[in-house]
Formats: C-alpha cells, sequence, structure tokens
C-alpha cells in the first residue's frame, strides 16, 4: 500500500517548503503527496485519499487546524491518521487545544525541515 501524505497550509511558501522537503520521500520511497490551501480542502482531501500522515496548520480560513483534527479524530473516528500541527504560536494554551482535539504532534514554525523529514519517515516506517 502506498504511503500519503498530506499538507495543509494557507500559507504557499510554507506548503511548498514543506512539499520540498519531502520530495525524497515521493522519489525514494513510492510516497505520494498531497496539498490543500486550506482547512475545508485539506478535510476533503482526508476524507477522500485517507492519508497516514497529515502536517496540519493551525491558523487557516474556512476551517482551522484544530477544527478539522477534531472532525478526523473524532468525528470521523480516524484515530490511525498521524497529525502533526503547525503553528508559528508556541504558547502552551494552543499546545493543549491541540491536545485536546487530537493531535498527535505539536511543532512550531520556523521548523527544521530536516527535523520533519525524519518525523515523516519514523511516522510512516520508512
Amino acid at each position: 500500500m502506498q504511503a500519503k501524505i498530506l499538507i495543509v497550509d494557507d500559507e504557499t511558501h510554507i506548503r511548498s517548503l514543506i512539499a520540498q522537503t519531502l520530495e525524497e520521500l515521493e522519489d525514494e520511497e513510492d510516497v505520494e503527496l498531497f496539498t490543500a490551501k486550506d482547512g475545508e480542502e485539506g478535510l476533503s482531501i482526508i476524507r477522500e485519499e485517507q492519508p497516514q500522515l497529515v502536517f496540519l496548520d493551525v491558523m487557516m480560513p474556512k476551517m482551522n487546524g484544530f477544527e478539522v483534527c477534531r472532525s478526523v479524530k473524532k468525528d470521523f473516528g480516524m484515530k490511525d491518521v498521524y497529525i502533526v500541527m503547525l503553528t508559528a504560536k508556541g504558547q502552551e494554551f494552543d499546545r493543549q487545544k491541540g491536545e485536546e482535539v487530537g493531535a498527535d504532534i505539536y511543532m512550531t514554525k520556523p521548523f527544521d525541515p530536516d527535523a520533519l523529514l525524519e518525523k515523516a519517515r519514523e511516522v510512516l516506517k520508512l
């Protein structure tokens, strides 16, 4: 079964940076990458493609990362989707809220691309 990763961020350059960082997994490990520009689009891709790993921005239009995460984990019961919340805010309040909605891990922007790649390899067992 092909591994799938979804990147959800409303900032084009962040989406591109993450996609470029994970490109080597596409080439070497046959991982399929998907991107979404807002929470609603991200949620519909999660429903359709059921990625194993989602990099999810917190602050987005239409539907924020917390709402998307809650929908995936609580409403859809997709507990096996690993969600990495990405945020510019490192406040404890955000972390707690992320944990409440079922986020698996929290990464603060700016992030280390190598750490992102390492996390993807670990989650997908590559």
